[in-house]
Order: structure tokens, then C-alpha cells, then sequence
């Protein structure tokens, strides 16, 4: 049986770029980029309140097309 497009994962990868973004009160926020700097965007948002983001997330895009952009909650995560 082959897998539909939304189930399709791709090779676990890891971040070129990542960085504590300052914000409001001396918060800091992580965020972090893989897959093709020259790709299009792709922005993927973490869970509910109090959590982190899903750092497996990054399989669900094509590394070859996107960019990855994940990031935090602010005081959650890395």
C-alpha cells in the first residue's frame, strides 16, 4: 500500500541556524531554520499553551523545497 502525500515523512535532519530571539521583559524565544535557505518558507508552529515545537515536525517537509522555520513558546523548549 503506498502512503497518501500527508503521510509521506522525510529523513530526520538537523538545523544550519538557530538563535534566542530577545523579546518583551528579557524574554527570549529559540527558534531555529533547516532544510534549503533558498527555499519556500515553511513556518511551523508550536503545540498549545505550554509547550515546546515539535522538532520532528521538520520530516514533514521536503528539505530539498522548503526552508524550516520552527520556533518555541516564549519561556518553553530549548
Amino acid at each position: 500500500m503506498s502512503r497518501s502525500k500527508a503521510q509521506q515523512r522525510f529523513p530526520e535532519i538537523d538545523p544550519y541556524d538557530r538563535g534566542l530571539l530577545e523579546v518583551a521583559d528579557g524574554n527570549r524565544i529559540y527558534w531555529e531554520t533547516s532544510g534549503n535557505p533558498h527555499g519556500r518558507p515553511a513556518l511551523v508552529v508550536h503545540g498549545g499553551p505550554g509547550s515546546g515545537g515539535r522538532r520532528g515536525a521538520r520530516t514533514l517537509f521536503d528539505p530539498d523545497a522548503f526552508r524550516i522555520v520552527l520556533f518555541d513558546q516564549r519561556g518553553c523548549g530549548e
